[in-house]
């Protein structure tokens, strides 16, 4: 039974015990910081990045403050807002990112698979000795150069060969290879692989795309929408490195998120979702240019656009400021974003505070800072999104009480 060593989100911790080599495995994984205490006690200081990662013998555990099952939520939500349902992760209570998902993963997959695989027509085109569907006749003139046997033909084969269970088949394979899956899941889940049994795993590294549904996957949905979140691409494989310039590092796997990204991802497809009615275009990390010269590119997390105009810029920040204190570094980020795009008005949507705004002196911009409560109920915390996004539309529109419907298409 390897050691745990359990970390919030944000929070740092002293370690007695923990060997250098382990420490800095963790700090290369980009799990954690990794310093010493003046009696030379090893402290592990966690940030945004939630997961978990093996190093030799132990496992660090890094917890997320909005809770597993809101967390893969966020994840799933931004991946498929039309399909993915609130109740897809149903989890008692859990820290543990890798075992909640597992969890929920097997149980969703073993209810698709308890009626049986999933069977498709697929069409298959192979050499057979005998006639099987239809000839391929460029193709046999190309390649048999005139004999008659073997034939290239096409047919189509009923067969558990199909994308809904490549995606099932590769999200089990990977669960298995990862730690810190319960005894009990991991058992679940070698059932789950043998039910697959007749279905063709893909190379590693294929792109699985997600099926869309018909009347015949649907009850295989809510294990789709685990399985994408698996197989995304978060996964640790690190080798050791006896070598390395600070010391050497023992081999290392796992799975890590970062919050930052996790929430500006759910934040730029909900945005995209709630200004559609608008009209326009919202980008994810566009470039734009602060200078002249066009040297200084960033990317703001969100822009509205319309006919080559930007016609807003909101900025994500998974922060949770104390009272009216919001940083003054994000202030004059987007105080930046807001002059080279020629904006009376720039938005910062937190993970947590007081709702305010400041008005810049001279002609400088209105900067809006919003807060999002992600321990809300999701419903709640929708209709908070969509009430920002409104405002946003509003004000660019001139006409605070204007609707939805009278924007569209302008």
């Amino acid at each position: 039974m390897p050691e745990r060593i359990v970390l919030a989100e944000y929070k740092s911790d002293r370690i007695p015990g923990l060997s250098p080599e382990i420490a800095r495995t963790f700090e290369a994984t980009g799990a954690v910081k990794v310093s010493r205490d003046l009696d030379g006690v090893i402290r592990l200081a966690a940030s945004s990045t939630v997961g978990l990662v093996r190093a030799g013998d132990v496992e660090l555990v890094l917890t997320p403050k909005v809770g597993v099952a809101r967390l893969l939520w966020l994840i799933g939500h931004a991946q498929n807002q039309s399909g993915w349902r609130d109740d897809d992760v149903d989890l008692e209570e859990t820290d543990d990112l890798v075992a909640g998902l597992a969890v929920a993963f097997a149980h969703r997959a073993g209810r698709a698979l308890a009626p049986g695989v999933l069977r498709g027509y697929q069409t298959v085109e192979e050499t057979s000795p005998m006639l099987r569907g239809r000839l391929r006749e460029a193709d046999q003139l190309r390649t048999r150069l005139g004999r008659v046997y073997p034939l290239e033909v096409r047919y189509d084969d009923y067969t558990a060969d199909i994308p809904e269970n490549h995606l099932l088949l590769a999200a089990t394979r990977r669960l298995l290879r990862l730690p810190g899956v319960p005894a009990a899941t991991r058992i679940e889940l070698h059932r789950l692989n043998r039910g697959l049994a007749d279905v063709t795993q893909r190379p590693p590294g294929t792109r699985l795309p997600m099926p869309a549904v018909s009347r015949l996957n649907r009850r295989y949905q809510p294990a789709l929408r685990l399985a994408q979140i698996v197989l995304a691409n978060h996964g640790i494989d690190m080798p050791a490195a006896p070598n390395a310039p600070g010391g050497p590092t023992v081999a290392a796997t796992g799975f890590l998120f970062d919050m930052n990204k996790v929430y500006e991802d759910w934040l730029t497809a909900t945005v995209r979702i709630a200004l559609e009615p608008y009209g326009g275009v919202v980008e994810g990390q566009r470039v734009i240019h602060l200078d002249e010269s066009g040297r200084l590119a960033p990317r703001p997390d969100i822009t509205w656009w319309r006919d080559g105009r930007c016609l807003a810029v909101l900025d994500a920040k998974y922060k949770s400021p104390k009272g009216h204190d919001f940083p003054a570094d994000d202030l004059y980020q987007l105080i930046a974003y807001c002059t080279a795009l020629d904006l009376p008005e720039g938005h910062l949507i937190y993970a947590g505070g007081v709702p305010t705004s400041y008005g810049i002196r001279g002609s400088g911009p209105r900067i809006r800072c919003h807060v999002l409560d992600l321990r809300r109920p999701v419903t709640t915390l929708l209709v908070k999104l969509s009430e920002i996004a409104e405002s946003v539309a509003a004000f660019q529109a001139g006409n605070p009480r204007n609707t939805p419907s009278e924007n569209k298409g302008r």
